[in-house]
């Protein structure tokens, strides 16, 4: 009679536990059926706000890319900086529809971009100026510049430094902060240029014989322009020479060689016409001690 009581007992355990265990899944269920067109609703912002931001990015590329005055390096950058900052958009959004207090999330990322922008604030000033490079161009690649006191033909323009390279070959790397600070000098930022040249000649010679030979020679030269009109006058009289100033204008890219061959042109007519380039002399005045 007792074990038939102990059974009893037993199995009414039995199926309180059953009852329980029934109850807490059938909770479960009613919880997760609840709670599921949530997880489908951020599983769909979360999937097409992911494909949208792809596409955006890369309609954005596309149009910096079709403009034309935007160099490729900071279009990429500028179409990366959207497309991260609707993947951040898309996450706070998802996460507000799971019920994540997003105004809390917001401020987080708000205090840690501040920290990381504390932290890299030069290095961050270097892509500012960059992106400003980038999108002013004050110069192109193969420009010859002088900028942050160096002088040479820009090879690369990155979001972080500019890379030159100097008439002897070489390589120079500046931070674009530096650069942008400074004052720009751009030797190829207009198609022509203006050959300025000074010949001294003896005071015992023949000015307007002097000026007449400069002219010639300058008229044979094919790659001087004949407007703007060459200009040749007595600019200044030295202690020992009369300066004669001759200014031509050429295309930039004959700036030089025009300048070396009327140079040597010049003083070859000058040695053939008779005309004197003298050598600086002073006059020594010697009294005798009476």
């Amino acid at each position: 009679m007792q074990d038939a009581t102990q059974n009893t007992a037993t199995g009414g355990e039995g199926a309180n536990n059953v009852d329980i265990a029934f109850t807490f899944f059938q909770g479960l269920v009613e919880k997760a059926v609840a709670f599921l067109p949530s997880v489908i609703g951020a599983l769909i912002v979360l999937v097409i706000g992911l494909w949208v931001a792809g596409r955006i990015k890369k309609v954005v590329a596309a149009a910096f890319s079709r403009t034309g005055r935007i160099d490729d390096t900071l279009g990429g950058f500028l179409s990366s900086l959207v497309h991260y900052g609707l993947i951040a958009l898309v996450l706070i959004t998802t996460l507000g529809i799971f019920g994540v207090p997003t105004t809390s999330f917001a401020a987080i990322i708000g205090a840690a971009g501040l920290a990381i922008g504390l932290a890299l604030q030069g290095t961050l000033g270097h892509v500012a100026s960059g992106v400003m490079m980038l999108g002013f161009r004050p110069f192109d690649v193969g420009d010859f510049v002088e900028a942050a006191g160096v002088s040479g033909t820009v090879k690369h323009i990155g979001l972080f430094t500019t890379e030159m390279a100097t008439v002897d070959n070489k390589k120079i790397i500046i931070p674009n902060g530096k650069i942008f600070d400074d004052v720009i000098t751009n030797y190829a930022g207009y198609p022509t240029r203006r050959v300025d040249f000074v010949f001294g000649v003896s005071y015992g010679d023949d000015l307007n014989k002097a000026m007449d030979l400069i002219k010639s020679e300058v008229e044979k030269e094919t790659r001087a322009k004949s407007d703007p009109e060459p200009v040749i006058a007595v600019d200044t009289l030295n202690n020992s020479s009369v300066d004669i100033i001759c200014r031509v204008w050429v295309e930039r890219s004959n700036y030089f060689p025009v300048k070396w061959a009327l140079t040597k042109a010049v003083k070859e007519r000058f040695d053939a016409e008779g005309v004197s380039i003298p050598f600086p002399c002073r006059t020594v005045y010697m009294e005798n001690a009476a």
